[in-house]
């Protein structure tokens, strides 16, 4: 599956961004779509992940409350909406899909659980 990431940008902190993820080919109903983010020097960390059919939501701490992770199954797409920006939100973000077992029920936070990764769209948040 090919991931596009879009809607990044330079925002003051307290602002709002929204990115969105298309998806080209199919997404089974187990199969999980995240949202990661890597800062200069850190490691990619999760930040979000959604089970594709029951729509099963998990968030980092980090972001609990801030942000939001949805998806349109008829366009298979992923979006994250990002309130209250932090400037240590700034990162690059990548959207990614975890293909899961038909068993699965559960999102995993191991960026090495995903097989499918996105180009990154770059966030600045400025204090």
């Amino acid at each position: 599956v090919q991931l596009q990431a879009s809607g990044g940008g330079l925002v003051q902190a307290g602002g709002s961004l929204r990115l969105s993820c298309a998806a080209s080919g199919v997404i089974y109903s187990n199969d999980v779509m995240g949202w990661f983010r890597q800062a200069p020097g850190k490691d990619r960390e999760f930040v979000a992940g959604i089970i594709w059919r029951a729509n099963k939501k998990v968030y980092a701490d980090s972001v609990k409350d801030r942000f939001t992770i949805s998806r349109d199954s008829a366009t298979n797409t992923v979006d994250l909406q990002m309130n209250s920006l932090k400037p240590e939100d700034t990162a690059v973000y990548y959207c990614a899909l975890d293909k899961r077992p038909v068993y699965s029920s559960r999102v995993d936070e191991r960026s090495t659980s995903y097989n499918d990764w996105g180009q990154g769209t770059q966030v600045t948040v400025s204090s």
